[in-house]
């Protein structure tokens, strides 16, 4: 895929709207065209892709243009739960690991349908099922549109581990450059002025932005909980003489762990854990 050249044309119908639009701002065309010309030289061994600009500057219609049929965008969700629109040759022991290695860990919510899970836990979804599908490469458009800005770098970098693991390749189109730090792509396209760039992994490694990891003990045990029991398969049950401890990232909060004081005939201070748990975004 050396180079493209991509035209597009709009010619809209000769309604009212549209003439009172054309004699207001004096618009001296009928038609819009818009031309996308550049080049993608893939390398021979790559996992992750990306490609990146301001919203209008033509990512989709590249994207669609070169990888059209690599689109994750058909995926038919019809079942009470995710877990049975997953492909049939797929045992659940699979299924359960493709969503925890793209940080979606949370078997309460697999159980649910795919239409009432959160925008990320889709997206994550979505990707899980496309590596299940022995699909040898899928692109996603809007990548990280829909979440919080913290929440995509996170996931961007459980999603690029996830990828590298199963030897995938992977296409993030989006208009976020935050991303790229942490999806850490083997290249990069970028539509704002059509340029190709091929990128080192491991000196990406080495400048990656830090993750700030805060643990702090608190006595507001039972809000805490309820504020992440939601997301324990033992959600029914806590134990208050537990001590808490709570975990924040980047200044947001993403986990909990309670320990019990364990008798032990040798060891003094023993505990055990009780609950632990990390919010499915920061997973």
């Amino acid at each position: 895929m050396p180079s493209f050249d991509i035209i597009r044309e709009s010619r809209p119908n000769d309604s009212f709207r549209v003439k009172s639009i054309i004699g207001t701002y004096d618009i001296q065309q009928q038609s819009v065209t818009e031309q996308f010309t550049g080049e993608i030289n893939l390398p021979d061994n790559w996992n992750v892709g990306l490609i990146v600009g301001r919203s209008g500057s033509g990512k989709t219609t590249i994207a669609r243009e070169l990888f059209e049929a690599n689109i994750i965008d058909k995926f038919d969700y019809k079942s009470e739960s995710l877990l049975d629109d997953m492909p049939k040759n797929c045992s659940t022991a699979e299924i359960c690991a493709a969503l925890t290695s793209v940080g979606f860990a949370t078997p309460p919510s697999w159980l649910k349908p795919y239409a009432v899970l959160s925008n990320g836990e889709k997206m994550r979804c979505d990707i899980a099922r496309a590596m299940l599908e022995n699909n040898d490469m899928f692109v996603f458009d809007e990548f990280t549109s829909v979440v919080d800005r913290n929440i995509a770098q996170i996931a961007s970098l459980a999603i690029q581990k996830a990828i590298r693991r199963n030897n995938k390749r992977f296409i993030a189109v989006t208009c976020h450059y935050d991303v790229q730090d942490w999806l850490m792509p083997d290249w990069v396209f970028n539509t704002d002025d059509m340029t190709f760039q091929l990128l080192d992994v491991e000196e990406q490694k080495k400048n990656r932005p830090k993750l700030s990891i805060d643990i702090f003990e608190t006595s507001r045990k039972e809000y805490y909980w309820k504020v992440f029991r939601k997301h324990h398969y033992l959600s029914h049950s806590f134990n208050k003489a537990a001590r808490v401890f709570i975990a924040t990232c980047n200044g947001s909060l993403c986990g909990l762990c309670a320990a019990l004081p364990f008798p032990h005939p040798m060891k003094k201070n023993t505990w055990k854990e009780h609950r632990s748990v990390i919010i499915p975004d920061y997973q």
